[in-house]
C-alpha cells in the first residue's frame, strides 16, 4: 500500500510503487506503461478534485491480485463525484480545454475502471 498526502509533489511517488509492482510481477513494458499513466492520472485526480489539495487528506494506492489480474485502487477523503456524468473529452467542445482526461486515460489504458464509495475510490483493473 501507498499512502500520500495530498501535495501534488507526491505524485512522484507513483512510479517507485508502479515499479515494485512491475518487478514482482514481471510485467511487460507495455503494461507497464498503461499502470504507471492510469495510476499517475488516478492520484492526480485524488489529490487535486477529491481531496482538493487539502495536505491533512490523504491518498491511499492498494493493491490486490484477483484472478489473472491486478486492480489498483485508489481512495481519497472526498466526498466523491458523479462519475456518470464525466464530459466526453473527444468531443468537439472540449478538444482544446486543460484537463479532463483523466478518467478517460484510464479507461482506454486499463481493462476495466469502477468507481465505489460515490466516486472517492477508484479501481483500475489490468490483465497479466
Amino acid at each position: 500500500m501507498l499512502t500520500l498526502t495530498s501535495d501534488p509533489r507526491n505524485v512522484a511517488r507513483v512510479e517507485t510503487f508502479v515499479e515494485k509492482v512491475v518487478a514482482k510481477y514481471r510485467i511487460s513494458p507495455d503494461l507497464y506503461g498503461n499502470i504507471l499513466i492510469s495510476l499517475t492520472e488516478a492520484v492526480t485526480n485524488a489529490i487535486n478534485h477529491g481531496n482538493h489539495g487539502d495536505t491533512t487528506k490523504t491518498v491511499c494506492v492498494r493493491l490486490k491480485e484477483l484472478a489473472g489480474k491486478l486492480a489498483f485502487q485508489i481512495t481519497d477523503e472526498g466526498e466523491g463525484f458523479d462519475f456518470d456524468n464525466i464530459p466526453d473529452p473527444t468531443a468537439p467542445e472540449n478538444l482544446l480545454k486543460i484537463g479532463g482526461r483523466g478518467v478517460f486515460l484510464m479507461r482506454q489504458l486499463s481493462d476495466d475502471v469502477l468507481f465505489r464509495d460515490n466516486g472517492s475510490t477508484v479501481e483500475i483493473q489490468f490483465k497479466l
